[in-house]
């Protein structure tokens, strides 16, 4: 588990205690753009007897109370199962603590797989026909779900002058500028209202799709995660959501043809789909722009709000999109030329900035993280070595003193009989006091204990100074006794 998390306590506890499971393992799944984090519970070494769902391996969802609401993520799971959708079944959940236990549908999105270049229509093929259930099947559960009209699509347009031109490029608009902006805006919410109306996923991309392990493949088609935020909307949104993917992109050609072959499986279905290809791709080009629009703003807004800079890579992608499909339709022509001439521009400029602006903030929080994990022990032995080095050259005076002490009581004993060995045990003397100074010295640090260190062996030279003074008095008084006689 990991440590210092209260948020993963409180799911261990809510797991062990409250559902009375044992569990092993708990590590983290994945995040997303949102503050719910996913953790990956293993059954470990758990007896299956006291593991109550039959898999080895579940997900939890955290959605914090306050910032996330998993009321919306429980009412759409069971209108996509009853579609016949593979999304994540849920097993338990506590909507006081926002937990959800559900299914683990593995952890091999789409994307990765797609950027192999393996496969990738056959992916697409089981994507559109999932979509299709979706939209065909889903068509009565979408009246459950809230429409996407006016006001949150307006909503969402306005994120882009917000977050994209004013916070991330710096972009002050004039007033011509923005009513063209509210202009074009208005056209895009009224060609999204008059495309017919399904249930929408709203994040039907390939981050949200997983290729499912062999054993989940119930449905023959991917595993759907992420749909909580579902709306009844315009039929093109989840199409351009997956075919101009915000993170991986097609030539024009493929996604034509894509769009032209999902448009005839829908129609065989019964579903509205326009009266001519033309209508139908124009409905996918302009729900495009608005979402992709919108995304300029998110994916902004992740980074000055949210902290989240790897979606600043993005933005060159999404931006592309908007230019492509504003040069294919006289409505949008001039906002996609003053996009290309006022807006494009600066991308790069801001995104290289904001990134060094996150590695100065990485290099300060790591600072600061290290001050605070320091132990005292460490700063302490700074300290230590600090007054070593300041003591160390009193030591190395109190033992050339001791020296000059012991040296001189050997001058001063006359018997020149006593002399040799009164040398030899002063150097001992020497050696001795310079052992114990070293050893003061390595270990301690102030003035004080090198004095104390020296202490010993400025007694023992005192205490020979005075053994041989008695030695050369007793000499004279024999040198005496000897000129009486």
């Amino acid at each position: 588990m990991l440590k210092n998390d209260a948020r993963l306590s409180l799911i261990h506890s809510w797991l062990t205690q409250d559902l009375d499971w044992r569990v092993g393992r708990i590590t983290v799944a994945s995040a997303d753009a949102s503050f719910r984090r996913y953790f990956r519970v293993s059954r470990g070494d758990v007896d299956p007897a006291a593991w109550a769902p039959r898999a080895d391996t579940l997900i939890v969802m955290d959605a914090p109370p306050g910032k996330e609401d998993i009321a919306p993520y429980l009412k759409v799971t069971a209108l996509l199962e009853q579609a016949g959708v593979h999304v994540p079944h849920v097993h338990a959940y506590d909507a006081r603590r926002g937990f959800v236990v559900m299914e683990d549908l593995g952890d091999t999105q789409y994307l990765s797989v797609l950027r192999t270049g393996r496969g990738v229509d056959k992916l697409y093929a089981d994507a559109l026909t999932t979509l299709a259930n979706i939209q065909v099947r889903g068509l009565r559960a979408a009246q459950q779900l809230a429409p996407y009209d006016r006001e949150p699509l307006e909503r969402e347009l306005n994120l882009m002058p917000e977050w994209f031109l004013g916070k991330h490029l710096g972009l002050e608009l004039s007033p011509e500028e923005r009513a063209m902006v509210t202009v074009f805006n208005e056209v895009l919410i009224n060609e999204a209202m008059i495309q017919p109306q399904v249930f929408v996923h709203r994040d039907f991309h390939s981050r949200n799709l997983m290729v499912l392990p062999p054993t989940s493949q119930g449905s023959g088609g991917p595993g759907v995660i992420d749909f909580q935020d579902a709306l009844r909307g315009p039929i093109g949104y989840d199409l351009v959501s997956l075919l101009k993917d915000c993170y991986i992109s097609w030539s024009r050609e493929r996604v034509e043809r894509w769009v032209k072959g999902y448009r005839r499986v829908l129609g065989g279905l019964g579903a509205n789909v326009g009266d001519s290809e033309y209508q139908f791709l124009r409905w996918f080009d302009f729900i495009g722009v608005q979402r992709h629009i919108k995304v300029l703003g998110v994916f902004a807004r992740l980074w000055h709000r949210d902290g989240k800079i790897g979606y600043l890579d993005d933005l060159p992608l999404v931006m592309n999109y908007v230019l492509d499909a504003c040069r294919l339709y006289k409505e949008l022509v001039e906002f996609g030329r003053w996009l290309e001439w006022r807006v494009a521009p600066l991308l790069a400029a801001a995104n290289a900035q904001q990134k060094n602006v996150a590695i100065r903030q990485a290099i300060a929080d790591a600072k600061r993280a290290r001050v605070r994990r320091k132990p005292p022990a460490r700063k302490k032995a700074k300290k230590v070595l600090r007054k070593k080095r300041k003591a160390a050259p009193a030591a190395k005076k109190v033992g050339r003193r001791a020296k000059k002490v012991a040296s001189r009581v050997v001058r001063r004993a006359t018997p020149r009989k006593m002399v040799k060995a009164r040398r030899k045990t002063a150097r001992k003397v020497n050696r001795k006091v310079n052992r114990k100074v070293k050893r003061k010295v390595n270990r301690k640090v102030t003035r004080k204990t090198v004095r104390k260190a020296a202490r010993p062996a400025r007694k023992a030279v005192a205490a020979r100074r005075g053994h041989k003074r008695s030695a050369v008095r007793g000499a004279r008084r024999r040198v005496d006794r000897r000129k009486h006689k």
